[in-house]
C-alpha cells in the first residue's frame, strides 16, 4: 500500500490519516517540563493500543512491590504460606517474602490472654449432682500448630476442659468440691494442659479456675441446711479450740507450781529429817558419855519449850495474879492490880480470885495450888 499518493505533499491530512505511526518530532526540541510529558507519553504509546501493555506491565510491578514487604505487629506472629503449604515464622517487625500469589503470610496474635467461662453439670464420688462454674485463660503459644495442627483450636479447648473438670470433680467428694477447690483447679489444669498437647492445638494454659460450686435448685434448701450445720460445726470447733488453748496453759502452770511446791517440800523435810538424824545421833554419843547429864539437859530443854509456848500463872496471896510473860513487848500494856490481862487470841482468861474473911485461907491455898499446877504443866 502506498502511504504518500503523488501529487500530494507527504504532511497532508489525507497522508497522516492513513499513516499509522506518528511523524517523529526532531531530538532536540520539547525541552523543559513539556518535553518530559511529551517522552512519558512516547513511552507509553500516546493513548495507542501499544501503550496498554506498559500499563500492565507497571500494575504488576507494583503489585511484587508491594507484597513483598509485610509488617508484622509487636503482638504478633506471622505464619508465611509458600503455594499454600508452611514455610517459616515470622518474627514481629518489618519483613520481607516472595511476592503475591508465590507467599501469603497469616498473622497471628501471639500475646493475646483469650478466656473461655462456662458452668457443667458434674457427678462426684459420692453420687451428687453440682454445677461448677469454671474459667479457662489461655494464649496462643505455636501459631502453626495453631493454625494448622487441628481444624479449630479454641473449639478443642473448650471441649478439653469440660472433660478435664467433670474428670477432676468427678473423683472427689462433695465436701471438697464445695470447700476445697483448689487442688482440683490445679490437677485439671495440668491434665487441660496435656490434653491440649496431645491434640497439636499450640495453645498453653495460663489459669484454670474453679470459681464456684452450687447444687441444683431443685436440691438447694437442703444443700444451704447442711452448710449452715457446717458453719455451726467449724464455729464450736473454734471455740472448743480457744477454750482448750486458754485452759490447757493455765493447768501446766498450776501442774508447775504445785510439782515446784511438792519438791521444795520434799527437800526440806529431807534436809530436816536429816538433821533430826544427825542430832539424834550425837545425842546419842553424849548419852553413852555422860547419860545423867544428858537425861537431866534433856529434860530441861524440853520443859524451857513447853513453858514458851504456852501461858502461864503464877499465884501469890491469892489476889494478886502475875501472867508470865509479862507484855513488855513494845504495844502490851501493864495488867492493873485485880484484873487480868488480854489473854492472846484462843486462849482463855482465868478467873480473878478475889480475897475474903470466909475464903482468904482456902482461896490463898487454892490459888497457890493453881499457880504451881500451872508452872508445874
Amino acid at each position: 500500500m502506498v502511504w504518500n499518493t503523488p501529487g500530494k505533499g507527504g504532511d497532508s491530512p489525507d497522508n497522516n490519516r492513513r499513516n499509522p505511526w506518528p511523524p517523529r518530532r526532531p531530538s532536540g526540541g520539547g525541552n523543559g517540563l513539556g518535553g518530559g510529558f511529551d517522552r512519558l507519553r512516547d513511552l507509553f504509546g500516546g493513548g495507542n493500543g501499544g501503550g496498554i501493555g506498559r500499563w500492565v506491565l507497571l500494575g504488576v510491578a507494583l503489585v511484587v512491590v508491594l507484597t513483598s514487604f509485610t509488617l508484622v505487629g509487636e503482638q504478633q506472629q506471622g505464619v508465611v504460606l509458600r503455594f499454600g503449604q508452611f514455610a517459616r515464622v515470622m518474627q514481629p517487625g518489618p519483613n520481607l517474602k516472595a511476592p503475591w500469589p508465590i507467599e501469603r503470610v497469616i498473622k497471628v496474635n501471639a500475646t493475646q490472654i483469650k478466656t473461655f467461662s462456662n458452668t457443667v453439670p458434674v457427678l462426684t464420688r459420692d453420687e451428687n449432682i453440682v454445677n461448677v462454674a469454671m474459667n479457662v485463660q489461655y494464649r496462643v503459644s505455636d501459631p502453626r500448630l495453631y493454625l494448622f495442627g487441628s481444624r479449630d483450636a479454641d473449639r478443642v479447648l473448650e471441649q478439653v476442659a469440660q472433660s478435664a473438670v467433670r474428670e477432676q470433680v468427678g473423683r472427689a467428694t462433695l465436701d471438697t468440691v464445695l470447700g476445697a477447690r483448689g487442688p482440683l483447679s490445679v490437677s485439671a489444669s495440668q491434665q487441660l494442659q496435656a490434653s491440649l498437647d496431645a491434640y497439636r492445638t499450640g495453645l498453653v494454659v495460663t489459669e484454670l479456675n474453679l470459681q464456684d460450686a452450687r447444687p441444683p435448685e431443685e436440691v438447694k434448701p437442703a444443700f444451704d441446711e447442711v452448710n449452715s450445720a457446717q458453719q455451726i460445726k467449724d464455729q464450736l470447733i473454734s471455740e472448743a479450740r480457744a477454750y482448750a488453748a486458754k485452759v490447757v496453759p493455765e493447768a501446766r502452770g498450776e501442774a508447775a507450781r504445785r510439782r515446784t511446791v511438792a519438791e521444795g517440800y520434799k527437800a526440806a523435810k529431807i534436809a530436816q529429817a536429816e538433821g533430826d538424824v544427825a542430832r539424834f545421833s550425837l545425842l546419842r554419843d553424849e548419852y553413852r558419855s555422860a547419860p545423867e547429864v544428858t537425861r537431866k539437859r534433856l529434860w530441861l530443854e524440853t520443859v524451857q519449850e513447853v513453858l514458851a509456848r504456852n501461858r502461864k500463872v503464877i499465884g501469890g496471896d491469892g489476889r494478886q495474879l502475875i501472867y508470865v510473860p509479862m507484855g513488855n513487848a513494845p504495844g502490851a500494856t501493864q495488867p492493873q492490880s485485880g484484873t487480868a490481862a488480854p489473854a492472846p487470841a484462843g486462849e482463855a482468861l482465868l478467873p480473878v480470885i478475889e480475897s475474903s474473911p470466909d475464903n482468904l485461907r482456902d482461896g490463898t491455898r487454892d490459888g497457890s495450888r493453881t499457880g504451881r499446877g500451872e508452872a508445874s504443866r
